[in-house]
């Protein structure tokens, strides 16, 4: 094996087995140092664009790693970021992910994802950065989160975002004042006002 390519071994080592393309072309590698890799079976395509060595141990979150390297401008949301978060006993059959209205998103094969239009103020609001796995990413913050929930509660369901709610205020401690700040954000406080007087 060519030194070029052992040093490109190195890059999907140091990056938790995992890579974009362009990341790959950015490090100043040639696109057949990749081909000759996938021919040899050490590294497998996992997505549009997406490298994964093969073999890789799955980290704690894979399926939010591959999501936002294949779609940079998304926020992880809704059941993904209460699973992330554990507010919620809801397991997400795929990964939601918020993006501004008129960005363009990248159709993603693996793992299913579901996208959800914000606008530019609602979609910049409340985004935190996670080290997942050795990269960077873009999840929104629980008070966020929640009332994201009570945005898109009819795709979601209420009673996930009344639970959400209930979690976020009893067991993880967020001020309500923080979900309500984020609740005029989002255009959702008379729908989340009511209910969080009933719980205070």
């Amino acid at each position: 094996m060519s030194p070029k390519i052992q040093t490109l071994i190195r890059l999907f080592q140091k990056n938790k087995g995992i890579l974009r393309f362009s990341m790959i072309l950015k490090a100043g590698f040639h696109p057949d140092s990749l081909t000759a890799l996938v021919k040899d079976k050490k590294v497998e395509k996992i997505g549009r664009g997406l490298y994964q060595l093969t073999g890789q141990q799955p980290g704690s979150h894979p399926d939010l790693v591959a999501a936002c390297l294949q779609a940079p401008k998304g926020v992880i949301c809704l059941l993904s970021a209460l699973s992330f978060h554990e507010a919620t006993d809801e397991i997400p059959g795929s990964v939601d992910l918020a993006i501004a209205r008129g960005i363009h998103a990248n159709k993603i094969d693996y793992p299913p994802v579901k996208f959800y239009r914000l606008t530019l103020n609602a979609w910049k609001a409340g985004i935190e950065e996670h080290k997942i796995e050795g990269h960077k990413i873009k999840i929104y913050n629980l008070a966020k989160t929640v009332a994201d929930c009570f945005k898109f509660r009819n795709r979601i369901g209420i009673d996930v975002a009344r639970e959400a709610l209930k979690i976020a205020v009893k067991e993880k401690r967020i001020d309500p004042k923080e979900i309500m700040r984020y609740a005029k954000i989002c255009r959702v406080v008379n729908v989340i006002k009511p209910i969080l007087e009933t719980m205070l």
